[in-house]
């Protein structure tokens, strides 16, 4: 059973847990379920702010995404099968896993505190795919040549993101539990900044600009 009035409790205090879908509605025995599988996951001394469960279908694979979030470090975890209860299953034990794995490595970086610095970042505007306007006039063989001729990418605007500065070990933990692609920050050791990428190959390359 799900110990609904513990998760209320959690929320009550600033600990929040939604489950949404994406092409599927969330079924009560299935929020039930997801639920369950949640609160068996070990709680890392009050440190956890939120958790956010999709659950996605496309054709035959369903996909459960977990993001959480534990003080100013992300876990990402998710897993497919052709059951989205399988599918609960797996992303929860992955998520587990890595949690343990990175438990004591996790405290010891909440305990020593965070030096972040805004860094400014330009968003792109994504190149366009389609013609807006064609005129019916032209010809066949014009119009396709004109929807296969993109325009080129242009700066859009700016956004302010936060740099850490960490160690490479807390990065690499950091990019391993967020799944994301890269990561810059300023290292401890030396005051430089630093690009840390994920590999084709599954390995991690440093980038080191200064």
């Amino acid at each position: 059973m799900v110990d609904k009035k513990k998760f209320a409790e959690e929320e009550s205090q600033g600990y929040r847990i939604d489950i949404v879908g994406r092409n599927l509605e969330v079924t009560e025995p299935m929020k039930n379920y997801a639920w369950d599988k949640l609160s068996k996951i070990e709680r890392f001394h009050n440190h956890i702010m939120y958790v956010h469960v999709t659950l996605d279908i496309q054709k035959l694979e369903h996909t459960c995404i977990i993001v959480l979030k534990i003080d100013h470090t992300k876990v990402k975890v998710q897993a497919s099968s052709t059951d989205m209860y399988p599918s609960i299953d797996r992303a929860v034990d992955r998520l587990q896993n890595l949690l343990r794995r990175y438990k004591s490595r996790i405290q010891d970086h909440h305990k020593k505190g965070l030096a972040i610095t805004d860094m400014q970042v330009n968003v792109l505007e994504r190149p366009y795919d389609e013609i807006a306007e064609i005129n019916d006039d032209i010809e066949q063989a014009k119009r396709q040549k004109q929807i296969d001729e993109f325009k080129a990418a242009k700066i859009i605007g700016t956004e302010v993101k936060p740099l850490k500065t960490l160690t490479a070990d807390e990065a690499l933990m950091k990019m391993d539990l967020s799944g994301d692609s890269f990561l810059v920050f300023r290292a401890e050791e030396d005051c430089k900044l630093k690009v840390l990428y994920r590999r084709t190959d599954g390995n991690y390359g440093l980038i080191q600009p200064e």
